[in-house]
């Protein structure tokens, strides 16, 4: 017996109704988004007892899932889009990147190769090749005129690990012993930094000196070199963090570069955060020297609106990455696989099956144009630099290290324990959350201003929570 399946989906207009009522529903929350505690009032296991131990057997209504959307879900909700969300880095959304996941996802287009998503993989590298001009990039990096190209990520993480695997294998083919390869990064680098060299079966890791701004020491880099190679063991990859996650700090790319090339090492620029601020000419001089990498990756889903997941990753040569990665069985042989302009990108990173994730880019920078978006980054920039004014005219408090683009980094004077009376008392306030930090045993607070919704109003409000919960000047 043949069964009707039809009847197992919405029809066209219970989509349409369930639809709207969800556009509605996301309406408000994007206008009320403010009004919420930032971080929810749960314990762990809160949200699990209020839903069934097994799945349901019977079709359950659109309306009661929708009504769970605020019975369940939203108690349990750390909101990320808050005005008052100055933790971590900023975790970007837009309405108009919520239109185009939403669109995405109903197309459920699997992008492993050209000829499987023409329009998906398409879209996917002009808009990359639009962000090269954009970021002031090397326009080689351009698919179109080559030698490199660009692909979309899940994170930074993943670009990082993927370079680390590329170098690897070039290392391979030239019949080096991968057991000798050593991998570096700033003492300060981002952990993925070290995670990534162990997947990709580094043995030795190195962690670089930095200066009193935080940035690598290149003179500690090279005599590390020089030390590895005595011993011999041979220098295959180096990180240029452009804007640390601790402090923003920024890694003179130009020296390492030259460094890295007289040793024939492969050169990683991780610019999750920093990278959209290179929007604005202005900041580029904050990368000088990228030019010389080998690989380069940002996060739009950071600081451009875009919301997760959307991670950009150029390289310099594009058939590194290719070479590193093709493996070609004989079902996902194709007619095109052939022809320059028939981009597979399941060449271009670890997994097989892809996302549509360039239709949200493309929604967002035609949406908002680069005129919006440097304002965007600008506006930001600056309410940064108010707050950093206010910090150092404020005899309770100092900065613990210099500010670059919109992360403003203090503590209390008097010490740890004051510092963290006084994160304890941003983060309980509800209206704003803070990320507490450690280097060289002195606490601080990071505020990292550049959520979607955040105002200049916000970090005023911001600055009288402080100011408040500081003590007596």
């Amino acid at each position: 017996m043949t069964e009707d399946l039809s009847n197992m989906h919405l029809t066209k207009a219970e989509f349409q109704e369930y639809g709207y009522q969800l556009v509605d529903w996301l309406a408000e929350y994007f206008d009320n988004v403010g009004q919420y505690q930032v971080l929810p009032s749960v314990e762990p296991g809160d949200i699990r007892k209020m839903l069934p131990v097994s799945a349901p057997e019977k079709a359950e209504s659109m309306d009661d899932i929708i009504a769970d959307l605020d019975r369940v879900v939203m108690p349990g909700v750390a909101h990320w889009q808050h005005p008052g969300w100055y933790a971590f880095f900023p975790s970007g959304a837009s309405p108009v990147s919520a239109l185009g996941e939403f669109v995405a996802a109903g197309l459920a287009t699997q992008g492993m190769m050209w000829s499987t998503a023409p329009s998906a993989t398409e879209i996917e590298n002009t808009v990359l090749d639009w962000l090269v001009d954009l970021l002031g990039l090397p326009s080689s990096w351009r698919i179109d005129e080559g030698p490199g190209g660009g692909v979309i990520q899940m994170s930074a993480s993943d670009s990082t690990h993927l370079s680390l695997a590329v170098a690897r294998y070039q290392f391979e083919l030239s019949g080096v012993d991968t057991n000798s390869l050593v991998a570096y990064g700033s003492s300060h680098a981002h952990s993925s930094i070290e995670k990534g060299a162990r997947i990709a079966g580094f043995k030795h890791i190195r962690s670089v000196p930095v200066t009193s701004t935080y940035g690598i020491d290149a003179d500690a880099f090279k005599q590390l070199v020089q030390e590895d190679i005595e011993s011999g063991l041979v220098p295959a990859w180096i990180c240029s963090a452009v804007g640390t996650t601790n402090t923003t700090a920024m890694d003179p790319i130009r020296a390492i570069a030259t460094i890295a090339k007289e040793n024939g090492m492969w050169h990683h620029a991780d610019a999750a955060y920093a990278g959209s601020a290179m929007i604005c000419p202005e900041f580029r001089e904050l990368q000088d020297g990228v030019e010389l990498v080998d690989s380069y990756t940002f996060n739009p889903h950071k600081w451009l609106l875009t919301n997760f997941d959307c991670s950009i990753f150029w390289v310099a040569d594009r058939s590194k990455l290719i070479e590193t990665l093709s493996i070609s069985p004989p079902y996902l042989r194709n007619k095109t696989e052939d022809n320059p302009s028939a981009v597979d990108y399941r060449d271009w990173h670890v997994p097989l099956g892809r996302r549509f994730r360039a239709l949200k880019l493309w929604f967002v920078l035609r949406s908002y144009g680069a005129e919006n978006l440097r304002t965007f980054i600008r506006s930001h920039v600056e309410w940064a630099k108010e707050l950093e004014n206010k910090v150092l005219g404020d005899s309770r408090l100092e900065l613990t290290a210099p500010r670059t683009l919109a992360l403003v980094c203090f503590r209390h004077l008097d010490g740890n324990d004051a510092t963290k009376k006084l994160v304890d008392a941003i983060n309980s306030s509800g209206s704003a959350y803070v990320t507490p930090s450690v280097t060289d045993n002195v606490s601080y607070i990071r505020v990292s201003i550049g959520s979607t919704w955040t105002e200049q109003r916000h970090v005023a409000e911001l600055w009288n929570l402080i100011d408040t919960n500081a003590g007596p000047r």
